[in-house]
């Protein structure tokens, strides 16, 4: 049985103070991936330029390098500017139009979604026209289980676009303010709003993020929650994408839905200890905070 994860969309430069990373949302749930050793193809578009030739050097290095990297010979690779406030929380700067924004359906990426058990795409990628137009032709070619990470960025999305790809998946991961938005009248209570969530998309699977507070899970008519672990924040650039890759990486093992939620939390939490959104996992870190839940 196939169990490749595709992961669709914006690859970029993260510019925070002095430092450039590399990032985007689905680029980091692929990273955070092949470091739970699932196997896992990225999908974008760079630009034909030296920030595009540094970004190729880096997805050649972590893995990430396929037939699947577009290049555009027009539109610019992007950098974003990220700031952090005191508690380390991440707001976005991002440029108008950019390579990623021209991402074409191509036969490579048509192969790649057939071949692939899951695919995962967000929001951000969709602000434009031509990507948008390509993801949900590519929706329409495969048969995989269909993760939307809705991760909004304003103002670069429509509540019309994350409505149609909300109607197009089986799984999809939000936090809080995002469920808010897309249910709209709630009385605030989450897992209600969750239940209204389901009954306007006829979703599989929702889960929906808490911050420090954890993450609660909609599944086959059952919640699980996690209650979240207390750490030392450095920032919390990547940490949604770590708790997704790590909630794939057990979807993929077929783990318990508790057990994997466990995980995920965990990760996610580990990634807030670290400066910026990839940190090469240490084990034993991970673990110690597994074990603290009692301190929090």
């Amino acid at each position: 049985m196939k169990k490749q994860v595709l992961c669709f969309g914006e690859v970029l430069w993260d510019v925070i103070g002095k430092e450039k990373k590399a990032g985007g949302a689905p680029m980091n749930v692929a990273r955070h991936l092949v470091q739970q050793h699932v196997d896992v193809q990225f999908a974008s578009r760079i630009g034909a330029d030296e920030l595009g030739k540094e970004l190729t050097d880096f997805l050649k290095n972590n893995g990430l390098y396929s037939n699947l990297i577009q290049v555009d010979e027009k539109l610019t690779t992007c950098e974003v500017k990220v700031k952090l406030d005191a508690q380390g929380q991440a707001t976005y700067v991002f440029p108008e139009r950019t390579s990623w924004d021209n991402i074409q359906l191509d036969a490579n990426l048509i192969h790649a979604a057939k071949n692939a058990s899951s695919i995962v795409f967000g929001s951000l990628a969709c602000r434009d026209k031509v990507t948008h137009d390509t993801l949900l032709n590519l929706l329409d070619e495969t048969d995989a289980v269909k993760i939307f990470d809705v991760n909004l960025r304003p103002p670069h999305y429509t509540l019309a676009t994350i409505e149609t790809l909300a109607a197009r998946a089986s799984v999809v991961k939000m936090n809080e303010e995002e469920a808010q938005l897309l249910v709209g009248g709630s009385s605030g209570d989450l897992k209600e709003m969750i239940t209204e969530f389901r009954k306007k998309y006829h979703t599989k699977t929702i889960c929906v993020t808490r911050g420090e507070n954890g993450a609660i899970i909609w599944h086959d008519y059952e919640f699980f929650e996690h209650p979240g672990f207390h750490v030392n924040v450095e920032d919390t650039v990547g940490a949604g994408d770590a708790f997704l890759a790590s909630f794939i990486a057990g979807i993929v093992a077929n783990k318990p839905i508790q057990r994997l939620l466990d995980n995920a939390c965990a990760i996610g939490a580990y990634v807030t200890t670290k400066r910026g959104a990839n940190p090469v996992y240490i084990r034993d870190e991970i673990d110690n905070i597994k074990k603290s839940l009692t301190g929090k």
